[in-house]
This record gives structure tokens, sequence and C-alpha cells, in this order.
């Protein structure tokens, strides 16, 4: 196997080997949310006009799902290794800037499509979304994963504590999710709330992933594409910048 494969095989096992709570534990948790929200508000409202609450919901969980355990991947695998002191052995390996990237990325790739996909299974006998335009729900799924992924090794070489992870968890990471219109449509805001929730990045992933159930979306999915595209490659740029300098990890 070449380096970056290694790496990424290795990052595997080390969220696999406690799959229980990497993986179950959120699905749970989704699930938790489903049996609260749609038993409130089941047959209460209709979203785009024709569709329930419960199969609207269902996009929403899962995507969510997959944008936070995609960070939790790579942000806890580098503040792990940096805390116990065992990163210093994947720095003495020949290994590039873009082999750590696309190891770390891709594994938490992975962990977000494969906690999406056990939301999904759960979930979908409360409502059923339908499957209107089945490649965007691919795309967005994909690079909303590798997006947060990239993102989470930057919150990763950044932090140097738990606490500070924590911090940009429950800060940034967590309020822009919950914002983003997992639970509603933004259409339902009063107008000042729309305008807010329109410069939240989580909105257009959350949003274009969603008309791929349903065919209709709040804004225009070649929209959401492209503004999740650009924001996607700019934080790739950083992560990968702040792994060939070293940041934080090379004193």
């Amino acid at each position: 196997m070449t380096g970056w494969q290694t790496l990424f095989y290795k990052e595997i096992l080390r969220f696999w080997k406690v799959g229980f709570q990497t993986v179950g534990a959120p699905i749970l948790t989704a699930v938790l949310y489903m049996l609260i929200f749609g038993h409130v508000l089941q047959g209460q409202a209709l979203v785009y006009g024709k569709v329930t609450y419960t199969a609207f919901l269902v996009p929403g969980l899962v995507m969510m799902s997959v944008l936070q355990n995609s960070f939790a991947n790579s942000s806890s695998s580098l503040i792990q290794s940096k805390i116990m002191g065992s990163l210093v052995f994947v720095l003495l390996s020949p290994l590039s800037h873009w082999h750590w990237f696309f190891a770390y990325v891709g594994s938490s790739v992975l962990r977000g499509l494969m906690v999406g996909a056990g939301v999904f299974v759960v979930t979908v006998f409360f409502g059923q979304p339908g499957f209107q335009a089945p490649i965007w729900i691919v795309v967005f799924a994909i690079l909303g994963s590798a997006m947060l992924g990239a993102l989470g090794v930057i919150a990763g070489l950044w932090a140097e504590k738990f606490d500070q992870m924590a911090t940009f968890q429950n800060f940034i990471i967590m309020p822009m999710t919950f914002l983003s219109g997992v639970f509603y449509s933004i259409h339902s805001l009063p107008p000042i709330w729309q305008k807010i929730s329109h410069l939240n990045p989580f909105f257009y992933m959350i949003d274009g992933f969603r008309y791929g159930f349903f065919g209709v979306s709040d804004v225009s999915p070649w929209l959401s594409l492209g503004l999740v595209l650009s924001a996607f490659l700019i934080i790739s740029a950083v992560a990968v910048n702040m792994l060939r300098v070293g940041y934080k990890i090379r004193h």
C-alpha cells in the first residue's frame, strides 16, 4: 500500500474499532430527534405545500449527521494524536501534506457517509422522502462531508487541547448546523432571518441535499452547488497549507 492509503486505512480502523460510539451513537441521536419532532409536529405542518413534516425531516437529519461526524472524525483524530504524542510517528514517515489531507479527509467522508446511511435506514420508516434526483443526493453528501472533513483538519491543527476543540464544536459547528434548515424551511422564518440564513454555508448543503429527495428546495440547487464547492475549495486550500507548513505540529 502507498503511504496515504496506509494512513487512510489506519484512520478507518481508528473510528471503526469504537464503531458503537462513532457510528451507532449518532444514529441513535437522530432517531431520538425524529421521535420527538416527528411526534409533535406530524400532521400539523406541510412543507413546500405537499411534503409531510416527518418526510421533510429525514433528509435534514441525515445530512446533519453526515456533517457533524465528518468534522468530528478528522478533528478528533488530530487533537488526540497531538495530545497523546503519537502524531510524531506520522511525522517521521515520508508522507507529504497531500497524503495527510487525502487520508484524513477521505476517512472523514467515509465515516460521514456510513453514519448518514445508517440514519436514513432507521428514519425512513417514519416518512418516505422519495428520490426525485438521486445524483444531487450523492453530490451534496460527498461534497458536504469532504468540506467538513477539511474543516476538521483545520480545527484539529489549530486546537492544542480538548477545551479548544469543544469551543470550536459548540460555538461554530453546532449552531451553524442547527440553524441551517434541518428542522424547518427558511420560508417559514421572518424576512430578516431568511437573509441571515443565506449567509450560512451549511444551509446550502442541506437545501441542495434535500432537493435530491423532493425535487423542490428553498434556493436553486445549482446556486447551492456553486457556493458549497467554492467553500470546499477555500477550506481545503487553508487545510493543505496548514499541513504543508506544519502548523502547530512541528514544534
